[in-house]
């Protein structure tokens, strides 16, 4: 019975010690992708990211990296508290055809592997 107990605590306290503890970024958009759906090159490309700070330590975005210069991001230039949201805006140029487009935002989050979170857009810009 006693070895039961310690195992039991063993591993209640082991659990414990995997909790991450930091600040973590949880975005709105599922699967991190935001959809253009079917817009005309005349609309505005801009876009908003929302993400939330789900952790316990102030989430600091470093830098959000573009796969092209046909998407531009703009990123918080303040932490963000936990518990607290922010958003990270991508402008798309609206060149007619498809958008398929990846973005990393780089950041201090304990939830992803580095920090890195990849962003996606896409959707199809049509002529008028």
């Amino acid at each position: 019975m006693k070895k039961t107990i310690a195992l039991f605590a063993f591993a209640l306290i082991s659990s414990i010690g995997f909790a991450q503890n930091g600040p973590k970024i949880e975005f709105a958009a599922k699967d991190n992708t935001i959809d253009y759906g079917k817009v005309t090159k005349n609309e505005n490309g801009s876009r908003d990211f929302i993400f939330t700070n789900t952790g316990n330590a102030p989430l600091i975005i470093t830098n959000v990296l573009s796969t092209c210069g046909c998407t531009v991001p703009t990123k918080p230039d303040e932490p963000i508290m936990p518990g607290k949201s922010g958003k990270i805006t991508v402008k798309y140029n609206m060149a007619p055809g498809p958008i398929r487009k990846t973005l990393t935002v780089e950041s201090n989050a304990v939830n992803y592997e580095g920090g890195r979170v990849p962003l996606k857009i896409k959707g199809e810009v049509i002529s008028n």
